[in-house]
């Protein structure tokens, strides 16, 4: 799975969600203090994720995420091998 792949997905998420231009999200973005995002965005962005790559995040894992490259390493850890 290619990282900049899933970067871009939470990147055209947060814009389309957070209502922010693309080139504003990038991998050392922070959700809360960049984005403003509150919980709710956070958690939706955790539902994507979770549907889109086949994984779970839990709650307490989610806590820690705090930027897109977080968000990003945690997938592309998680996730499982289409090839595979």
């Amino acid at each position: 799975m290619a990282r900049a792949e899933v970067v871009g997905r939470i990147r055209g998420h947060l814009a389309s969600e957070l209502e922010v231009e693309p080139a504003k999200v990038h991998e050392g973005t922070r959700f809360k203090e960049d984005l403003e995002a509150d919980s709710l965005d956070l958690l939706e962005l955790t539902v994507e994720l979770e549907d889109s790559y086949g994984i779970r995040i839990p709650d307490e894992e989610a806590a820690k995420i705090l930027t897109v490259g977080q968000a990003a390493d945690f997938v592309v850890a998680h996730a499982r091998d289409p090839q595979g």
